[in-house]
């Protein structure tokens, strides 16, 4: 799967897109398949502050619970709340699904986040 270049990613596999100063977050492409069936994501509440490289939730799916790590600082102004009922929503859209979005605190933390090109080559890596 080809990773959406406009994106940023972590070596956690989380992804974030920024647009005025609000970052969409989810998971990549190759976490939910390293994951297998996604049965159930614990997110934070809208409000919550979370902080770049720091757990902010988890994904649980049949093989195992996987943190998520924020890739910016900043509080939370939505939560995917289909994800409730439907987590597999991920599994079936990887770079679609998002899971929070929050209002960056210091947009620079998403300058020094991975590219598209990076990530591809750090995932090579790790196969």
């Amino acid at each position: 799967m080809a990773y959406p270049t406009n994106y940023r990613y972590t070596k956690e596999h989380e992804w974030i897109s920024v647009d005025g100063g609000i970052g969409t977050i989810g998971i990549t492409d190759y976490a939910q398949n390293s994951l297998g069936d996604i049965v159930y994501v614990d997110a934070p509440k809208v409000g919550d502050e979370v902080k770049g490289n720091s757990t902010f939730g988890s994904v649980e799916s049949v093989k195992a619970v996987s943190d998520l790590y924020s890739p910016v600082s900043g509080a939370v102004t939505e939560v995917n709340e289909s994800l409730k009922t439907e987590p597999d929503k991920i599994n079936a859209a990887p770079h679609e699904t998002w899971i929070i979005k929050v209002k960056l605190s210091d947009p620079a933390e998403f300058d020094k986040l991975l590219d598209a090109a990076a990530y591809e080559a750090f995932i090579s890596e790790e196969k």
